[in-house]
This record gives C-alpha cells, sequence and structure tokens, in this order.
C-alpha cells in the first residue's frame, strides 16, 4: 500500500494543475494561483513521501513531469498568453500588420514548450539528483501566476505599469524559457541534514524570502526567485573548482 502514497500525491498536483488551467483559461487568476501552489506543494511531498518510505521507481519519476507538466507548464503558458492578449499597448504598436498584433500572445506559450523541454531533460539528467540545472519549472510558474496577482492586488502604481508592458511580459517569457533550459547549476531546497555549516545558503534564501513575503506580500514572489538565480550564480562563482 505505502508504495502508492508517492503516486497519489503526484496525482494531487495533476489534479490541482487540471483544475487551475480550467480557472486561467476563465481568467480567475486567483484561485488558479492557489490551486498551482496547492498543486507544488504536492509536487515537494510525493519526492519526500517516496524517500521517505523507501519506494522510489520509474513511474513515479515519470508522472511526477507529467503532473509538473500541467501545473508548472500549461497554466503559466495559458496564464501568459491572457496578459499579452489584454496588453493594449502591445495591440497598439503592433496594429500594423493586424496579423502580428494577434499573434503576440501566442508568444506566452514559449512556457509551457520550455517547460516540456525541461522536464523531458530532467527525466534522462543524473546529474540533477540533489540540485538543479535550468531553474526548476515549479519556480518559473510561481513568478509567472504572481504578474495578475500583482496587477490585481498591488497599490504600487510604476509596478503595475511595468508588468502591462508588453516588451516586460515578452522579456520574461524568453528570460524564463531560457533559464529553465540552461546549463546553469542551481542549488535545491532538499535538505540531506539540518547542520547549519551544510545548509548555509539554504537557511539564509529561506530567512529572506520570508522576510520579503511579509515585507511586500505577493511583490515578493518574483523577487524571491530572481534572488534564487542570483545566489546560485554567485555560489557557483565561489565554489571550488
Amino acid at each position: 500500500m505505502k508504495k502508492h502514497i508517492p503516486n497519489l500525491l503526484t496525482l494531487g498536483n495533476l489534479f490541482c494543475g487540471t483544475v487551475a488551467a480550467m480557472y486561467a483559461v476563465q481568467g480567475n487568476f486567483e484561485i488558479a494561483g492557489i490551486l498551482v501552489i496547492i498543486g507544488i506543494v504536492f509536487d515537494f511531498f510525493d519526492g519526500f513521501a517516496a524517500r521517505l518510505l523507501g519506494v522510489s521507481g520509474e513511474l513515479g519519476k515519470q508522472l511526477d513531469s507529467l503532473a509538473d507538466m500541467v501545473t508548472s507548464g500549461v497554466v503559466p503558458g495559458v496564464i501568459m498568453f491572457y496578459l499579452l492578449s489584454q496588453n493594449e499597448l502591445g495591440v497598439e504598436i503592433l496594429v500594423q500588420p493586424l496579423a502580428m498584433a494577434n499573434f503576440i500572445p501566442f508568444l506566452g506559450l514559449l512556457l509551457t514548450l520550455g517547460a516540456g523541454y525541461r522536464l523531458a531533460k530532467f527525466n534522462i539528467d543524473t546529474r540533477q539528483t540533489n540540485s538543479f540545472i535550468g531553474l526548476p519549472t515549479p519556480a518559473m510558474s510561481l513568478f509567472v501566476i504572481s504578474l495578475p496577482l500583482i496587477i490585481e492586488y498591488s497599490e504600487i502604481e510604476f509596478v503595475n505599469n511595468i508588468i502591462n508592458n508588453v516588451y516586460f511580459l515578452i522579456g520574461v517569457t524568453v528570460a524564463l524559457t531560457y533559464f529553465m533550459n540552461a546549463q546553469l547549476p542551481l542549488f535545491s531546497l532538499k535538505f540531506k541534514g539540518y547542520a547549519l555549516k551544510t545548509n548555509s545558503v539554504q537557511y539564509v534564501f529561506i530567512l529572506i524570502s520570508l522576510f520579503l513575503i511579509l515585507s511586500l506580500n505577493v511583490i515578493s514572489i518574483p523577487i524571491i526567485i530572481i534572488l534564487y538565480v542570483l545566489t546560485s550564480i554567485i555560489q557557483n562563482y565561489y565554489k571550488p573548482k
């Protein structure tokens, strides 16, 4: 019976992602975002449960990537499609020719394609057992789902203006797609032990993230993702060769 527990958690991730996609298509990004976060929690604990119970297997590995493809691949692509399609600036600038303006929203689906490519590589890459190479799809998904929520709940006008800028949205799409598949080592929040010396980067990152969340609320999410990438780059630079 215990061998099915991790797979049930993974299916919970897939369920949340599927329902989130339905709400995202309807433009209800608040519920979609909550479901994505719950799905990512399931995604974290399915691997934890598999290691704890000693039942890791190929089926669970493939199922995990399929679930992630929906929760952290399809949903952010749909959200970015919606943001680009609602961006009046992009339509005004590219109104001639009209076909080009109508094409702009589909650039958001680069996130879905990039996530699919990354997840396929992840399954055959033996280097990513204790750390990551390239931005994990859940981190990309959190970045994207935060954007419409910032527009909805932030009262900082210049932040909303930046997010509503078509060039910013296209730049974010291209950058996230690239970083998901870049040969960039990123540290993992999977703890082998609890010693401060061996997990100092993780502990500092978690404390800073908590401070940012309490201080900036939803605006903190993209900042934390950027901080995660920058911290990993700095760590790689100072790591002994």
